[in-house]
């Protein structure tokens, strides 16, 4: 049987689950756990570091959930063969290797980026999950018939009504439970909204750059995607008016990605735009639930009166990405065209999941939990800025930081794009492009912006991650 030794450290802030966690990950990158090798049972490995086993099982879980470890029924946890590229992991599956040599060459000649700042990463320390994990249990004692049948296709009522009170309250939103639909993430909740508009509406405005997984989505379904500048508080609404499109996405409480919030004026120029035009806004407010220096400004649906804009949130950023639950709010008008013709649609979304989370917010731990995890992240946030402060100075200009999960930096060294990723890749790092997000390639090019997300990692992480930085920009 495999024995295995990570150090925990007693003082550290990072949990102990998660220590396990990122010992086990290193170890199966660089080939120190080869695939295929059965990992010790909870009981063994809780026991031999004299730790609970729920300690020892959240860190499995951790691992299973990203595809590190795959379960084999009544046998155990098995390592799987990790397949890497220069962009992002390409996946993890369990494959025969028949050569052990040929494997462990090619982990060392791959580098292994083991601080990696991705906007979409979430503290996961931060999760309760042995309160989930109760909440969860309660659905099917209480509830064991209901739990296991069909859920309703719009989402759970329960839910919905939770989520509208959370809204009216914390972001200003004017709904009722009816006008909410719950899907399995943003995107497939833009997929049914691009069938929703795409009879009527052929030419969508986004905001450039923005999200690219929105701009495909539309793309995808035939809608022509008109790409608008930014100013310094976000869209320009005079090329909007001039775009000629009779639709916009924006993400107004923190543009994504350069994190500009749009002021009120602003908002109410848009909803302008729209009643004259008889026009559409998408807001996503992918993570308006943090914000670190700056006044909440209520959603741009809370000062909306004519039905004009479609509300979208999600629990991604806040809760959980793998619970995949987000919503939206849809206006009078949408709502009634998703009775006629969408509501044989089944709900994407796991039922349980929205039982669980409704049981989560009806009894008060959902306000309880972003109280929490906004502080830890206001911690990361300023360990971020201050690292990046004393490390590299003026050299660097931070853009997008009063708000999110995620920030953006210019580098002053000369070096293009795709140097500074190489090289920080070199040094073991993962930063982001941002070339990718605009929707005309020749204005990019003038935009040498990288993107730096903090949710999951530690500070020590964060301080660790700047300096390798600095080392491999500036060669100091």
């Amino acid at each position: 049987m495999l024995e295995i030794t990570p150090y925990i450290d007693e003082q550290a802030d990072e949990p102990k689950y998660m220590q396990i966690y990122h010992y086990m990950k290193r170890q199966i990158m660089s080939g120190g756990i080869p695939a295929g090798t059965r990992l010790p049972s909870i009981r063994q490995l809780a026991d031999s570091l004299h730790l609970s086993r729920n300690t020892v099982d959240a860190a499995y879980q951790q691992l299973h959930a990203e595809g590190y470890v795959a379960s084999r029924s009544r046998i155990g946890l098995f390592v799987c063969e990790i397949e890497n590229d220069m962009g992002e992991m390409a996946g993890a599956r369990i494959r025969h290797v028949p050569n052990r040599r040929d494997a462990e060459a090619e982990a060392e000649a791959t580098p292994i980026c083991d601080i990696d700042f991705r906007h979409g990463n979430i503290d996961c320390g931060g999760f309760p999950l042995s309160l989930w994990r109760k909440l969860s249990n309660d659905v099917f004692r209480l509830t064991p018939v209901e739990a296991l049948q069909y859920g309703e296709r719009q989402g759970e009522i329960g839910l919905r009504r939770q989520i509208a009170q959370y809204l009216r309250h914390s972001r200003g939103v004017s709904c009722q439970a009816q006008q909410i639909v719950i899907g399995a993430g943003i995107q497939q909740l833009l997929m049914l909204l691009s069938q929703m508009i795409g009879g009527e509406r052929r030419s969508i405005a986004m905001e450039n750059p923005g999200y690219n997984g929105a701009r495909m989505i539309f793309r995808n379904h035939r809608l022509n995607v008109v790409s608008v500048p930014l100013e310094q508080d976000g869209m320009n609404v005079r090329r909007l008016k001039e775009s000629g499109a009779d639709a916009v996405y924006i993400t107004p409480s923190h543009q994504f990605p350069f994190g500009m919030v749009m002021p009120v004026a602003k908002r109410i120029q848009l909803l302008q735009w729209a009643e004259e035009l008889d026009g559409l806004i998408i807001e996503d407010d992918y993570d308006g639930e943090f914000r670190y220096h700056t006044k909440p400004i209520p959603a741009l649906q809370g000062l909306d009166s004519t039905g004009r804009v479609v509300y979208m949130g999600t629990f991604s950023k806040s809760l959980l990405p793998s619970i995949r639950l987000s919503y939206m709010v849809l206006p009078p008008a949408l709502l009634e065209r998703y009775k006629a013709e969408f509501a044989v649609y089944e709900q994407t979304a796991s039922k349980l999941h929205q039982l669980t989370l409704e049981r989560f917010m009806e009894e008060g731990h959902w306000e309880k939990h972003l109280r929490k995890i906004r502080k830890v992240y206001q911690k990361k946030h300023a360990a971020l800025l201050a690292a990046l402060k004393r490390a590299m100075g003026d050299r660097v200009r931070i853009i997008g930081h009063d708000s999110g999960l995620h920030l953006l930096i210019q580098v002053q060294n000369g070096m293009t794009e795709a140097e500074l990723l190489e090289a920080a890749v070199g040094a073991g790092v993962k930063v982001y492009p941002t070339s990718n997000y605009w929707g005309e390639p020749a204005e990019a090019q003038d935009v040498a912006a990288l993107l730096l997300g903090f949710g999951g990692l530690s500070v020590h992480d964060i301080e660790d991650g700047i300096a390798r930085l600095h080392d491999a920009w500036f060669h100091e």
